[in-house]
């Protein structure tokens, strides 16, 4: 047992599901070739002038409404000065002293135990370019780095926790349902490995029962769940050796290598005065009024509990309910099928979004760019519900649909027809069934009733798969007894 408690805080840096930059109209596509997405604002060039993004101002206030923060009325823009490679303009435009969001708070569940972390501060910022470290390891060997600033002057929001956690499980659910609402709510795609959430760790170790905080250190270049773990444990092993050696922990921020699980150090930890903070002179205060906070508070999207409340209303289970609010064009298409659901229950038609036309459609790129109408799926699970196809013809014709872009009753009728559940029509050929398989029933008589299953299985085989089964083995049984 370690005779220290570690005290963790999270700054989140999220982007901005916007098309365009913060101050600039430039796209932000991930993935762009290298500086072409770039324009003279988000270059730095002399004399270029900043515009605020509307769309970027609706995003980082539905955040803080999500988190329960208090929005504020009025916030600044402000310049932090330092200087990096990937920082054109010399100065990073974000919020310091007055933020747009302040005081919230989310909830997190670990092993059945909830906890309440608290949260500082949410402000908006732009984000820096990007460093191409040409080496074989990256940076530990690299000869020399080339800038791609696509990324320049992309919209973020820094999400800034209390020190509240005291573990790296209480740390990554954190993380986790953080990403979770903001993703549900549409405010940024929870993209780790390519950077569009970014996670510093500030961690601390102290004995137990003391008041009083230890010395922090930030840990940067944690992109993976896995990583966060495993960022938190080398730090909190580092700082509790140099403790119980007698050494004091110096304040720095931290690099992260996954490879080997462990922390180096970058640079010292800077405090607020030595980024010379001060308002931005070419953006004007940002003025939000009670109506327009207002109209973004009722336009908001559910959160995840109140969807998952939903989803247990209409019977479906919460592995299920996580299912769906994880993946989002999944639980769109979902939706769809809701709206034109009929008599088909959620409960059937999450059965089969998430099993058979899930393992259909990835393939094919998911539900990014669905190959098939909702309407048209849920008239399949309708003709299901009906008897007029069997699950086994349902899932050769949903493949067909998928396929040929037919209706389910389209590809009905070219098979010339549906389910047969007549029962004197099978019951002749449950009868010529048994005749040519005389050694099978008497199996089943002698007590060996998984051998009608073989029965069954001819029966289906003479109707092309159109018998309905259950009433075939019903039949069979019957005949035998």
């Amino acid at each position: 047992m370690s005779h220290y408690e570690m005290v963790i805080g999270l700054e989140v840096h999220a982007q901005l599901n916007t098309n365009t930059k913060l101050f600039c109209g430039c796209s932000t596509q991930f993935g762009a070739a290298v500086n072409s997405n770039v324009c003279p604002v988000c270059l730095g060039m002399p004399g270029a002038l900043p515009v605020l993004n509307k769309d970027a101002v609706t995003m980082a206030v539905q955040a803080g409404i999500a988190l329960q923060c208090d929005i504020q009325r009025e916030s600044v823009f402000a310049r932090k000065n330092y200087f990096y490679p990937d920082l054109p303009k010399g100065y990073q435009i974000s919020q310091f002293e007055l933020p747009v969001c302040l005081s919230g708070f989310l909830d997190i569940d670990v092993d059945g135990v909830s906890k309440r972390i608290g949260i500082t501060r949410i402000h908006m910022e732009e984000d820096a370019g990007k460093l191409l470290h040409q080496g074989a390891m990256g940076i530990a060997d690299s000869t020399h780095s080339l800038v791609d600033l696509n990324r320049a002057c992309t919209p973020l929001i820094e999400i800034v926790s209390e020190p509240d956690m005291r573990s790296a499980a209480e740390a990554r659910a954190y993380v986790e349902t953080l990403r979770r609402i903001l993703r549900t709510i549409g405010v940024n795609d929870g993209n780790l490995e390519e950077g569009s959430m970014r996670v510093d760790i500030n961690i601390s170790l102290r004995r137990p029962g003391e008041q009083r905080y230890g010395t922090r250190c930030e840990v940067k270049n944690v992109n993976s769940f896995r990583s966060i773990d495993r960022a938190i444990a080398a730090e909190f092993n580092r700082q509790q050796d140099i403790l119980e050696s007698g050494g004091i922990v110096v304040q720095q921020t931290r690099n992260y290598h996954d490879d080997t699980q462990t922390t180096t150090p970058l640079r010292d930890k800077e405090d607020a005065h030595d980024y010379r903070y001060f308002p931005e002179p070419d953006l004007l205060p940002l003025i939000l009024s009670d109506e327009r906070i207002r109209s973004i508070r009722d336009a908001m999207p559910p959160l995840p509990q109140a969807i998952i409340e939903r989803y247990s209303d209409l019977g479906l289970s919460r592995v299920d309910s996580d299912i769906l609010i994880e993946e989002l064009e999944m639980r769109h298409f979902f939706e769809e099928c809701l709206q034109a659901a009929g008599d088909v229950s959620a409960k059937e038609i999450c059965k089969w979004v998430i099993g058979d036309l899930n393992a259909l459609l990835k393939p094919k790129g998911g539900f990014d760019a669905p190959v098939i109408a909702a309407s048209h799926f849920v008239r399949l699970l309708t003709l299901i519900a009906t008897d007029k196809v069997s699950g086994k013809m349902a899932k050769e014709m949903l493949a067909q649909m998928i396929d040929t872009g037919k209706s389910a009753d389209d590809l009905l009728a070219t098979m010339g027809g549906g389910q047969i559940s007549d029962e004197s029509a099978l019951l002749d050929m449950v009868k010529q069934v048994m005749a040519e398989n005389q050694d099978v029933v008497d199996k089943v008589k002698a007590g060996k009733t998984a051998s009608a299953n073989f029965l069954m299985g001819q029966v289906m085989k003479r109707s092309q798969g159109k018998a309905k089964p259950d009433l075939v083995m019903s039949l069979i049984m019957s005949e035998i007894k």
